[in-house]
């Protein structure tokens, strides 16, 4: 394995993250400390516990993840787009490179740069809110797979669009809802019958659920289940990039 091509782009694009450090990881703090003054007030006064965790620190796993997968999708998506709009993604495939050491490139950046945030989103909330997580390695674990998922996926997203509108898609109109209809601000168990049916066709809940059980060993769905969903997402992520590049599909116009 060519490792000294693959240090190359990972410190190119952990470089690119540095130079824009206020919007990379300073935003973050800004976002989180926003949504405990909004959820964890207003709506904290009203609602003071969930399933016997007080409502502030509920929403920690919440917010964790909402940011998390917006992160890596965006991070993974803009750094393999922007090579192939000024087309030196070229000149990166026509290197004595694998596409095995440009996906470990690429997406172990982006995920290196989402786990930094989401470890900044877990400070700033110990601010706010009496943090305990229950299970630390179950927690770590939850966060290093879902780094890496959603940056695969941001990856294909990247390789998918050929433009910058197209780049913001499925992030603004698919995501970002999921995510806060998946359970990030309140349980599933609050909701009536029908839709709690309905909530368990989103992927996001199975993300959620798990994250949470680690933190306060409540969970909307089993901890099994919601590591086989991770599991088997990563593994469909990965097949699809594995397709992309063996048939140039957005690569070879």
């Amino acid at each position: 394995m060519n490792t000294h091509a693959i240090k190359v782009i990972y410190k190119y694009e952990m470089l690119r993250a540095w130079e824009t450090i206020l919007q990379s990881f300073a935003s973050p703090v800004i976002s989180t400390s926003l949504y405990f003054v909004v959820f964890g007030s207003a709506i904290g006064s009203r609602i003071q516990q969930i399933e016997g965790v007080p409502y502030g620190t509920f929403i920690v796993p919440g917010l964790m993840m909402l940011a998390l997968l917006t992160h890596s999708i965006a991070n993974a998506s803009f750094g393999i787009f922007f090579p192939k709009f000024t087309g030196t993604i070229y000149e990166v495939m026509s290197a004595p490179i694998s596409f095995v050491e440009i996906l470990i490139g690429y997406v172990g950046a982006a995920a290196t740069k989402s786990f930094i945030i989401g470890l900044i989103i877990l400070g700033t909330a110990g601010f706010f809110v009496p943090l305990e997580i229950a299970h630390p390695v179950w927690m770590m674990s939850f966060l290093i797979l879902t780094c890496i998922t959603f940056s695969l996926f941001g990856f294909i997203i990247g390789l998918w669009a050929d433009n910058f509108e197209k780049l913001q898609l499925i992030p603004l109109l698919v995501i970002t809802p999921l995510v806060f209809l998946g359970g990030s601000f309140y349980s599933v168990d609050m909701l009536p019958p029908a839709w709690q049916t309905v909530t368990l066709f989103n992927p996001v809940v199975y993300l959620i659920s798990g994250f949470r059980w680690s933190f306060f060993e409540v969970a909307d769905v089993s901890v099994g289940l919601s590591l086989a969903m991770v599991l088997m997402f990563l593994a469909t992520c990965l097949l699809i990039v594995w397709w992309m590049f063996k048939t140039g599909y957005r690569l070879k116009q």
